[in-house]
């Protein structure tokens, strides 16, 4: 069943979404080669309490971290580990944050240091499939039209659109309806009404779409050990569009990126 928000709740959401939003901002100065991803874990969970928030992720189907930290050809849900990060990795930060009772949940892969140019187009791509998936996310819509307009984005460029996972409705409970493949069929699915709050998250290989599981019970690697990429915003639909509740801007903040892309997708200009 599909939670609408009041406009007064995606407001609390909001400040949920940008905790999560500036403790992605924090990490974003400490990726870097030599560094660890227990140790960027363990500033997160403290960067997320000293907001008067808990880490949405700890504990959550029992999950050990606060943060899924997945290296390279892990596609998500990667466990941070005492391996130090190494030039020319690319590692996707997936972070979670509860308050006023409400999670955020927000993603971002990064370089780590210089990167190989199909590599880096790969995080292109990715993350301007998000805002084409986003731009579909209005009232009258469906589900399939997100999926459809993100599939078609990344298959073009030759990449792979994994399946097995997917994005979802976000609320008082870190998924609820509807879930948000990224791959669909235009004019199928749960149809978006105002008020409706998602998580949208591209998850694109730049190789086959398939993936395998390793034994821990968590971490998804793509089949062909070949890198992927993962962007995630959380958005709610506020007078029949799209509106971002968290954002990428404290993250371009500390890489010294000036960018414009979230501007369509804000009814009120941002304050950082």
């Amino acid at each position: 069943m599909i939670v609408v928000k009041t406009k007064e709740e995606i407001e609390l959401m909001r400040e949920s979404a940008l905790v999560v939003s500036r403790t992605l901002g924090m990490l974003a100065k400490e990726v870097k080669p030599g560094i660890t991803t227990l140790f960027l874990d363990k500033l997160a969970e403290e960067h997320i309490r000293s907001q008067g928030a808990i880490p949405g992720f700890l504990g959550l189907y029992d999950f050990p971290n606060t943060l899924c930290m997945s290296p390279n050809a892990q596609v998500v849900h990667g466990i941070p580990n005492d391996k130090p990060l190494q030039e020319g990795d690319i590692i996707s930060i997936d972070c979670g944050a509860i308050k006023n009772g409400f999670y955020g949940d927000h993603a971002y892969t990064f370089a780590v240091g210089e990167i190989e140019p199909e590599v880096e187009k790969l995080l292109q791509v990715t993350k301007e499939s998000l805002y084409v998936g986003i731009r579909e996310f209005k009232a009258g819509n469906r589900v399939g039209d997100v999926g459809y307009a993100i599939q078609d984005y990344c298959e073009k460029h030759g990449y792979g659109v994994v399946r097995e996972l997917v994005g979802h409705g976000l609320g008082r409970k870190m998924h609820e309806d509807p879930e948000m493949p990224n791959y669909g069929r235009r004019g199928r699915g749960k149809k978006f009404v105002e008020g409706m709050v998602v998580a949208i998250e591209p998850m694109i290989n730049l190789g086959t779409h398939r993936i395998n599981h390793l034994s821990d019970g968590w971490t998804i690697l793509t089949k062909d050990g070949k890198p992927s990429a993962h962007f995630e915003h959380d958005v709610a639909i506020v007078d029949g569009k799209p509106e971002l509740l968290s954002t990428f801007q404290y993250i371009y903040e500390a890489l010294g990126i000036e960018s414009d892309e979230e501007n369509e997708f804000r009814q009120n200009q941002l304050v950082l």
